[in-house]
């Protein structure tokens, strides 16, 4: 296969894959146990799932991004 149709490189998938990691890891971070009608959980407010999840995942979609625009360098 030619290489010169394709649309990603080597390094894009690899930084796409990275990104999509680092999503996986914020979405973690934010999951856990809930509140119910009986009884309320105060740690759905913790500052790990209020604030540092969703920047984990922002860095991930914006590396994501990234990894679509970055032009693969021709090796000619």
């Amino acid at each position: 296969m030619d290489k010169k149709n394709l649309a990603f490189g080597k390094l894009n998938f690899i930084l796409l894959a990275v990104g999509m990691l680092v999503v996986i890891i914020g979405f973690i971070l934010m999951s856990g146990s809930g509140s119910d009608e009986s009884h309320f959980n105060p740690d759905i407010f913790s500052p790990m799932r209020v604030k540092v999840a969703p920047l984990v995942c922002l860095a991930g979609f914006v590396s994501i991004i990234y990894a679509i625009i970055h032009k693969p360098k021709d090796t000619e």
